[in-house]
């Protein structure tokens, strides 16, 4: 299936971020992003084919405008360990917390600190990943037309990683003095 060049800006990212927040609204716990995404997945797939499309690529923008070392040194402290993949489930669940929460922390990632969900898991060591985020709008797509998202629906940049935060994240000392309310949580 392919659409039209220009019809796939019927989702921007305050209607994504709308949809997220609406999906939040209808879960029991909006902490859990495997809730979220489901129920994500399922309002999208009540939409035209075009803007499941566009909300893909809007969602892969955000994984790109995420894409830092600051928030890959947080994930890291928070999950105990953080691949390339792992960073990609991590800012899954990121998204799924919401607007608010991924902004700021794209911005002050050591402000997850304040994160309910963040501050509960710390004693367990519990994980914040949210894998079935990044199928939102592939599952959608499926559910709404029967067929997978066309070829080329969506394109990542990632930016060049910030070289100031080229360290060993296994470093406590470096990582309580660049992300110390996080520390304060996840640093023994």
């Amino acid at each position: 299936m392919s659409y039209p060049a220009g019809i796939l800006t019927t989702m921007d990212t305050d209607a994504f971020w709308a949809l997220i927040a609406d999906a939040r609204s209808r879960v029991p716990d909006p902490a859990d992003a495997e809730a979220v995404a489901t129920e994500a997945g399922a309002l999208l797939a009540t939409r035209p084919p075009e803007e499941i499309v566009a909300a893909q690529q809007v969602f892969w923008g955000l994984m790109g405008d995420s894409y830092r070392n600051p928030l890959w040194a947080a994930a890291y402290l928070i999950n105990g360990g953080c691949s390339d993949d792992g960073f990609d489930y991590f800012r899954g669940w990121l998204v799924a917390q919401g607007r608010e929460v991924f902004e700021r922390a794209v911005r002050d990632p050591d402000s997850l600190a304040d994160v309910p969900a963040v501050i509960a898991a710390a004693p367990d060591g519990d994980e914040m990943e949210g894998e079935d985020v990044l199928g939102i709008a592939w599952n959608a797509h499926i559910k709404a037309t029967g067929e997978q998202l066309p070829p080329g629906a969506s394109t990542v940049r990632y930016p060049d990683l910030d070289a100031d935060w080229d360290f060993d994240f296994d470093d406590e000392v470096e990582m309580t003095r660049r992300l110390p309310r996080l520390a304060a949580l996840y640093v023994d």
